[in-house]
């Protein structure tokens, strides 16, 4: 592989996963923060939630800033660094990306600056609204860009131009693309899960720190349901939808990811293994018969494609990162599920707040969404390797010519540095935050 074509592409990588720490919170968060602000409606506009619902669009914002200082640079990149690919499909991802800076982030930005500063003006009902706005306007921004990616993993809705780039024919099936929609559903049903988890993990430090008790238990009791509903989501219906349009159209992915290298029927499903690329083989497997047949075409025996039925250059460049990425992220989505189970039945019975066993987990959790999240995107894009639009351009086409590898290096180099200052700031400002707790009240309209 050329060298300046890896640099390329670990330039674009360190900084689309550094964005998108950022993002996956605000997704996650505004959902519940509506939740914050609905309880406090209910309950004749308690002030200990509404304190609640301030305190986390504190932290909603300073996510928010962070995610647009990181999220700008990528833009440029796919004209500095992409500029190949950018002429070919700018036609096609202009649309959805031009759409998501236009009206999702004005929309989200205008409204968290009313949630932030005009609670007193607003009243508790348009304050209210507010808040339905953010979410919206976070979760329409989330649609605009997975569907960029989407369409980039299943092209449809366009026509070649005579100059060879692609071009959009119909805006509906850009936006309607059945891939968009089940990998959207499944990317913000994980930004929930980081959202709960880390509002849950908040909760559980103030109980075992001994302060703002009341708003610990009020931050568990949201978190541990929020993140049991969106943990089996993820699993069903969206990780299973996901997975079964992988198998349909990108069944060479499906073998890679699964390190599946000869096509049989009654595929097993490997739990534990080593991918061993130069044998074509998996070594010390630990598998369930059958199971990955049955998943994907909902037959025992149904037969699976391995990587032998395709040329060895449509397979994914990187198997093995391939393998343990999606595995990764598998594992984390079912250790979720089994500790939401048992955090969820310990509230039901009344004995979460005393158990400081599941505290401490809850607690130590806090990091775990965010490496699940990151293995999904990395086995997403990983998984459409050697393609940077499916079926239509191969990666080593897409990248910029006249950048050099050693320009690219330097430029990288310099994000890490910007980006390591960047965050040791966003933790010492969230820090500060959940010092002060939610009863410090921001120089705001409250």
């Amino acid at each position: 592989m050329d060298s300046a074509l890896i640099v390329h592409r670990l330039h674009f990588a360190f900084t689309i996963t550094f964005h998108y720490l950022f993002p996956q919170l605000t997704m996650g968060l505004a959902p519940l923060i509506v939740v914050l602000k609905t309880l406090a409606l209910r309950r004749n506009n308690d002030e200990t939630y509404n304190k609640a619902a301030r305190f986390w669009t504190r932290i909603f914002g300073i996510n928010f800033v962070m995610g647009v200082v990181t999220g700008i640079p990528m833009e440029f990149q796919f004209g500095t660094n992409w500029s190949h690919f950018s002429r070919f499909a700018g036609g096609v991802i202009g649309q959805t990306l031009g759409m998501e800076g236009m009206f999702a982030f004005f929309l989200e930005s205008a409204f968290l600056g009313l949630f932030l500063y005009g609670e007193k003006r607003l009243g508790p009902r348009l304050h209210w609204w507010s808040a339905v706005a953010v979410f919206l306007g976070s979760w329409l921004s989330g649609f605009f860009i997975v569907a960029t990616d989407a369409w980039m993993q299943h092209p449809v809705g366009y026509f070649k131009a005579a100059d060879g780039s692609v071009q959009l024919s119909s805006f509906w099936a850009l936006v309607l693309n059945p891939w968009a929609w089940w990998q959207y559903a499944h990317n913000m049903s994980g930004a929930v899960i980081t959202g709960s988890f880390v509002m849950a993990s908040v909760g559980a430090f103030y109980l075992l720190w001994g302060k703002f008790v009341e708003y610990g238990r009020i931050f568990l009791r949201v978190g541990v349901v929020a993140g049991l509903i969106f943990s089996v989501l993820q699993l069903f219906p969206t990780g299973d939808g996901q997975g079964r349009l992988i198998a349909q159209n990108q069944p060479v992915t499906l073998a890679a990811m699964e390190a599946l290298f000869a096509s049989q029927p009654g595929a097993p499903l490997v739990l534990i293994g080593q991918p061993n690329v130069e044998q074509k083989k998996i070594d010390n497997p630990l598998v369930i018969p059958d199971a990955l047949s049955f998943l994907t075409y909902r037959a025992w025996k149904a037969q699976v494609k391995g990587l032998d039925a395709f040329p060895e250059d449509q397979w994914p460049s990187n198997i093995a990162l391939l393998y343990f990425s999606y595995h990764i992220m598998v594992g984390l989505g079912t250790l979720f599920i089994a500790i939401a189970v048992v955090a969820a039945l310990l509230l039901w019975r009344g004995k979460l707040f005393s158990s400081k066993w599941m505290l401490w987990i809850l607690l130590l959790a806090l990091p775990f969404p965010y490496i699940a999240n990151t293995a999904g995107w990395i086995t997403a894009e990983l998984g459409r390797q050697p393609w940077l639009v499916f079926g239509l351009m191969r990666t080593a086409d897409g990248y910029s010519k006249l950048v050099s590898a050693g320009n690219a290096t330097f430029t990288l180099l310099g994000f890490m540095g910007m980006y390591m200052v960047l965050g040791i700031l966003f933790l010492f400002l969230v820090r500060r935050e959940i010092e002060q707790g939610p009863e410090a009240e921001a120089a705001s309209g409250h």
